[in-house]
């Protein structure tokens, strides 16, 4: 029996993104799936349902939820969503599996196979499914025009009839895919650019796309491509070096994050104290906690003369290509494992594997047990 993959609207009015996309729920009915959407699912991206010809819609949410083998998400299911899934069932998307113990629980007791893309192993076969990724490179992009719009400044160099203006000081945190697609855009925007990051293996990547690494002296690799936490001592010797170069910063852009955990303070009141009046901040971990002191998520507030912006749901703002990037990245993700139109998923790929939450009435990966302790 061919395998059903449903697709729901978003319960979120402020979500305009579609796991699903007309490309790939091509590519899927030609492996012989079968795909319900419910009506309106595809709206927020600018797709109607004659853009799907390859889809059956439904009216409801409980219509899709009758019939998928496969739920295909954005963000975690409601619990009453998850109840009305049937036992045995799979869903695959963003599961926020840290935040809360009650829903992996649910999906454990219900016997559900649950995928959470953010648990997907940082090796060179999985960079094509990496969704954190792709919907990452969207947002710094977004964080570069925010600051832009806001900074009282003109990014590039201008030479005018009196004289030249030099261009804006942008100093980047984090050089992640955010990061370094922020430091990218500013570039192209013309403004001078330093970047800096706790893991001394970004300084390459940095410096290529033409930015100025600062170097504190202070170093946290950790494993899985991603930063472990800073100790007492090493942040007060970061927060020295630092200082300085928020001081001299006219906008301040901020990506940095741990998986599963509050976004770390990085600059602290007393650094965004001594910037300079008029400065602009965009913190892009406003919703795990921010890594400036005074960010609120989803506000725009002011400490003394220095703006700051705390943005939410970045990628939702530009749908129609986040969409696209997001769709197929759970396409290579589940694709390889649709044979005939039979879902036939293999408990011994590694990448498979990596982003099992639950399987079988199970807490399958070990850190989130560990984190929720389930």
């Amino acid at each position: 029996m061919a395998v059903v993959i449903g697709v729901l609207g978003s319960p979120d009015p402020a979500e305009r993104r579609t796991p699903m996309v007309p490309d790939v729920a091509k590519k899927l009915r030609a492996q012989g799936a079968e795909i319900v959407m419910q009506r309106g699912a595809g709206a927020g991206a600018y797709l109607s349902e004659a853009d799907f010809p390859d889809v059956q819609w439904v009216n409801s949410a409980d219509e899709v939820l009758a019939r998928a083998d496969m739920l295909w998400t954005l963000s975690p299911p409601e619990n009453a969503t998850l109840a009305q899934l049937k036992p045995g069932s799979v869903v695959v998307g963003l599961l926020q599996p840290y935040s809360s113990a009650e829903r992996v629980q649910m999906l454990r007791d219900r016997n559900i196979t649950a995928f959470a893309m953010e648990l997907l192993p940082r090796i060179s076969r999985a960079q094509s499914m990496d969704i954190l990724s792709s919907q990452g490179a969207a947002a710094g992009y977004q964080c570069v025009l925010i600051a832009a719009a806001f900074c009282p400044k003109f990014f590039p160099m201008l030479t005018y009839a009196a004289g030249t203006i030099r261009p804006t000081r942008v100093l980047m945190i984090g050089a992640g895919v955010a990061g370094l697609q922020a430091i990218a855009t500013a570039k192209r925007l013309g403004a001078m650019v330093e970047g800096y990051d706790v893991r001394p293996e970004t300084r390459e990547q940095v410096e290529s796309l033409g930015a100025k690494f600062v170097d504190t002296g202070v170093s946290a690799a950790g494993t899985g491509g991603y930063a472990r936490e800073l100790t007492d001592e090493e942040k007060a010797q970061q927060a020295v070096k630092l200082g300085k170069a928020v001081a001299q910063a006219d906008v301040l852009i901020t990506t940095a994050a741990v998986p599963g955990k509050r976004a770390p303070l990085i600059i602290t009141a007393d650094m965004v104290r001594g910037m300079k009046p008029g400065a602009v901040v965009v913190d892009m971990a406003a919703e795990t906690g921010g890594n400036v002191a005074g960010t609120l998520p989803n506000q725009d507030v002011w400490a003394g003369g220095v703006r700051i912006i705390g943005p939410v749901n970045l990628p939702s703002n530009m749908p129609v290509h986040t969409s696209e990037m997001f769709s197929k990245n759970l396409y290579n993700f589940i694709s390889p494992f649709i044979k005939d139109g039979v879902l036939a998923l293999d408990d011994t790929d590694e990448v498979l594997t990596g982003a099992t939450l639950t399987a079988n009435g199970e807490v399958k990966h070990p850190g989130v047990r560990q984190a929720l302790g389930l």
